[in-house]
């Protein structure tokens, strides 16, 4: 266990003390919903005396252990300090239905809904959102903790253009070797290391037995959805739908894969063209795809290799643009030099006629 998680249960201890009861509409306007799920709810809620804007969200008492509660909360106060990391504002309480924290709203939305269906975001701005992201997620893991939902829906818009963009929800949030129960389930952010666990539910549906297999929380788990959400934002749609040999998009991509680390152990030029759904990418998006998409955990690239492959690139057509115009600019390049060369030559036989 780390400073900073050991810290973490100090503070989940003390602020259990603290919690006050309150009456939500005493102290807040609630404006609007801004999102649900599992968790709760969260409202866009304005502070009656202060008049700040803030997202509150609720808990229910029915579902959530005070701990998980605790856990979430004092994580988004005392340690997302980085810019790009929704931070709660100090404020929390409890109702007879709730639990409840204040944390920065995100005025515009998550980034789920900026994502255009089939088509995804432009590609200046889709850096734009993984440069940020990047930073943010090599700060929780430099201090040992593990965000495991990294997701469009949990990544909050400061503005329109998301120049400003802040990754959230910390509910699955834990500290790094952590062991926790291996659940598969049916999305591309789930990681291949889980296939297991489906084949052992294949396997408990015809013996009747319950085993549980257990895996350890590493920061591999976050590298492996910040690669899937790289291809949203550029695509507007998932790789796979499952990251399992199952699924014929996953294994187009495993085999591919392979081959190009086989290809560079050996050092030969093989002809090993990409999977039909990657071949809208160019080499440089491809080679961050295989860094972050490893289905290796341990050989998986942290999200500190993000910014070395930020500026070039992303898409094929962008990589053939800038490759015409590199070709344009060179040949005019020539045709100046060849200018120059015939002028200078020109010049030394007007001296001699003199």
């Amino acid at each position: 266990m780390t400073a900073a998680t050991q810290q973490l249960e100090e503070l989940c201890y003390l602020t259990a003390q603290a919690m006050t009861t309150l009456e939500t509409s005493e102290h807040f306007r609630v404006v609007k919903l801004l999102g649900q799920g599992s968790y709760g709810k969260v409202m866009l809620a304005v502070h009656k005396k202060r008049g700040t804007p803030m997202a509150l969200k609720f808990f229910p008492r029915s579902s959530t252990s005070l701990l998980s509660f605790l856990r979430e909360y004092n994580l988004s106060l005392s340690y997302c300090t980085h810019p790009s990391l929704s931070h709660a504002l100090g404020i929390f309480y409890s109702t007879p239905e709730y639990y409840v924290f204040a944390q920065q709203a995100g005025l515009y939305g998550d980034l789920y809904h900026v994502i255009s269906s089939e088509v995804g975001m432009t590609e200046d701005c889709a850096q734009r959102v993984m440069s940020q992201l990047s930073g943010a997620v090599c700060h929780l893991h430099s201090l040992g903790f593990v965000h495991r939902d990294i997701k469009p829906e949990n990544i909050f818009l400061c503005d329109a253009t998301c120049r400003w963009v802040k990754l959230g929800d910390f509910g699955l949030t834990r500290s790094q070797g952590t062991q926790v129960r291996a659940i598969w389930y049916d999305s591309p952010f789930c990681v291949p290391e889980v296939e297991e666990a489906k084949e052992r539910e294949k396997e408990l549906k015809v013996e009747e037995e319950e085993e549980d297999i257990w895996m350890s929380v590493e920061p591999s788990l976050d590298s492996w959805a910040l690669g899937i959400l790289v291809f949203c934002l550029l695509t507007g749609c998932f790789p796979w739908e499952e990251s399992t040999s199952d699924d014929p998009n996953y294994r187009a991509y495993k085999k591919w894969f392979d081959l190009e680390t086989k290809i560079e152990k050996n050092g030969r030029q093989v002809n090993n063209p990409v999977p039909t759904h990657f071949a809208s990418f160019s080499s440089l998006a491809c080679s961050l795809f295989r860094e972050l998409l490893n289905p290796e955990p341990r050989l998986r690239a942290g999200p500190g290799e993000i910014p070395g492959y930020l500026g070039g690139p992303w898409l094929l057509e962008t990589e053939q643009e800038e490759r015409r115009k590199a070709e344009e600019a060179e040949k005019e390049e020539r045709k100046i030099r060849e200018r120059g060369v015939t002028e200078e030559k020109g010049s030394r036989e007007g001296r001699r006629e003199r």
